[in-house]
């Protein structure tokens, strides 16, 4: 049982600093934030949960069905993960490729303390052994002396590495493009990996400068013991309320421009590209399919199709399907049957991770998998886990992955060139906060 109260307060850029300073004290963070995103779908501006009192971590292995058992066990707010290598219980598949990061494949936590944000006021939630904390917690936030950020080191900066060479890239995605020649695939995401060893990093300064050049609806600080994520992902992957379950997929990417007319042409010529198109509508199709497999039959649709959406670094294309699901209806079921998220695997989907397995030379783990919560009636929202920075504390491994859709119509130096736009909040970040 939680012991919630409410107050009329309004979420700033400097509270915001003073609240994830507070929190580092625990060993799980998760800070889910909009930021202010004015397309978005949820009713809070931003979440806060800290201090585990029960955890589920594990490998692949029945994943979804531990997970399951948690959920419905606990009935009480979840937070967490669940990588992209999950894959490997849905469809008996593998994952051999090089793991420099070591995250466990699952990770959620029912937090002690939960802090919600809307517009105008926040919701504090603590679990009733805790609960006399509560005042005591809000005053030390209220007050907390969050240290000043100090320059970059400059004198020994981060060595970031291409997993994939470049000359070994164009190979990879021509070899992609005969699997699509002969058929085997329509499309198939292609992704790629930069990483830094021996990196001594500032988890928060880090989180703190991708945030301010991203400023994505999907941000999120999460640490895990000595494993932490900084994403800025624009990219929602499913989200249930009772009997309502949408799936927002991304792609689609075009580069901003500084002249507003030019940004505006660029936009226009986004949401008109053929190819561009092509590629979301393909997706759109698989999350449709997938849907099919849990939804109330017939209510499947496509709510919006090959939308323009605007963020900081990019321009994307976004499409929404929604549809009706049995109340029910185990939400873990609904998350398996759609996992991983059709925008990160290709079409046909079992078919385009086998492909993918083979000339990836990175295992994906957290990236592209989803991160979000559970709440105790088994509503849910979860993003995609792109734009993301991964750091394994213990062994001060740092990761970045990027990818993008690799169709008939590809053009491989075209492709290089998005990867490296795609890739560069992340590297920027890294150069920052170092």
């Amino acid at each position: 049982m939680r012991l919630e109260r409410t107050y009329p307060f309004q979420l700033s850029p400097d509270f915001k600093k003073k609240l994830l300073h507070w929190a580092q004290q625990h060993e799980e963070v998760i800070w889910l934030d909009s930021n202010s995103y004015p397309r978005q779908y949820d009713s809070h501006e931003a979440i806060l949960a800290v201090d585990a009192f029960t955890v589920l971590k594990t490998d692949y292995f029945d994943a979804f069905g531990e997970l399951q058992a948690y959920q419905e066990t606990s009935k009480d707010w979840l937070f967490g993960y669940l990588s992209y290598d999950l894959k490997n219980d849905v469809e008996r598949l593998t994952s051999r490729n090089h793991d420099g990061l070591h995250f466990p494949e699952l990770y959620f936590f029912q937090p002690k303390k939960i802090f919600f944000f809307s517009k105008t006021s926040v919701t504090i939630s603590y679990l009733n052994l805790v609960s006399d904390e509560i005042d005591e917690d809000w005053n030390a936030i209220l007050h907390a002396d969050v240290p000043a950020t100090s320059e970059a080191n400059k004198a020994n900066p981060i060595k970031i590495h291409l997993r994939t060479s470049k000359d070994a890239y164009f190979e990879k995605v021509n070899q992609m493009l005969s699997h699509i020649e002969r058929g085997d695939i329509y499309e198939a995401n292609f992704c790629q990996e930069f990483y830094a060893e021996d990196v001594d990093l500032s988890p928060l300064r880090t989180y703190w400068h991708l945030n301010t050049i991203s400023q994505s609806p999907f941000a999120l600080f999460l640490k895990l013991e000595h494993h932490y994520a900084f994403s800025a992902s624009p990219e929602r992957y499913l989200k249930r309320t009772g009997e309502k379950v949408i799936s927002q997929p991304i792609k689609g990417t075009a580069k901003r421009a500084v002249n507003a007319s030019e940004d505006a042409a660029i936009a226009l010529a986004l949401q008109q590209d053929p190819k561009e198109r092509s590629e979301n509508i393909m997706i759109v199709d698989l999350v449709r399919n997938d849907l099919s497999r849990v939804a109330v039959k017939g209510s499947v649709t496509v709510e919006e199709l090959c939308g323009v959406y605007t963020f900081e670094q990019v321009h994307q294309l976004i499409s929404t399907i929604g549809c009706e699901v049995p109340m029910e209806k185990p939400s873990v079921e609904i998350i398996k049957n759609t996992f991983p998220m059709g925008s990160m695997t290709g079409a046909p989907k079992v078919s385009a991770m086998k492909i993918i397995e083979t000339l990836e030379d990175a295992k994906r783990g957290l990236y592209s998998g989803a991160i979000g919560y559970f709440a105790p009636n088994g509503d849910f929202d979860f993003n995609v886990v792109i734009r993301s920075i991964f750091f394994n504390q213990k062994t001060q491994y740092v990761s970045y992955s990027v990818g993008g859709a690799i169709t008939a119509g590809s053009i491989p130096e075209r492709e290089y060139e998005e990867c490296l736009l795609k890739a560069k909040a992340m590297r920027e970040a890294l150069e920052g906060a170092h």
